[in-house]
């Protein structure tokens, strides 16, 4: 009996302490879209981004008419013609893949540029949210952008604006 007494309490004890906290939401993508760092930034990421693709691309294309043009010269030529070709188009395909992983890989030039132009922006944004949350003694805030799960937010609870404010921005 004094078991039960106690859970019944100390779930008394939580519903109560539970009820007291603080939520937020922030919506960073609205955040982002808001500074103009942050847009400035991401154009010059993505027109850096098309070009190296079409770099890329073109390399392929070589590729592809090195192979169509092996393709049909093929029966004309010797056995060691033939593998010197192949070899080339191996070559020529083997560069533009470690080209491709250059510009694109996991620790790519357009990994470095994003971090080096957007995670400055990225960090102003968690700081201010950090400054805010203490301030306001939100226990939680939660960022709709990124998935976080929430079925329903109440406007009154966004404090996006907030953010863009702490960071100097009027919207």
């Amino acid at each position: 009996m004094k078991k039960a007494g106690l859970i019944i309490g100390l779930m008394i004890l939580v519903s109560v302490t539970a009820v007291a906290q603080k939520y937020a939401f922030v919506d960073t993508d609205y955040i982002r879209k808001n500074i103009p760092a942050f847009t400035t930034a991401q154009e010059q990421l993505d027109q850096l981004s098309g070009q190296w693709e079409k770099e890329v691309a073109d390399g392929y294309a070589v590729v592809e008419q090195m192979f169509k043009s092996y393709q049909s010269e093929a029966p004309l030529l010797s056995q060691e013609m033939k593998t010197k070709r192949e070899e080339a188009i191996i070559a020529k395909e083997k560069e533009i893949k470690e080209l491709q992983n250059k510009y694109f890989g996991m620790e790519g030039e357009l990994f470095k540029k994003r971090e080096e132009m957007v995670k400055p922006i990225q960090d102003e944004i968690l700081k201010a949210i950090k400054e805010i949350a203490l301030d306001g003694s939100y226990a939680v805030i939660f960022d709709t952008a990124s998935g976080g799960n929430v079925l329903f937010a109440n406007p009154k609870f966004d404090i996006s604006d907030q953010v863009l404010e702490k960071l100097g921005i009027t919207n």
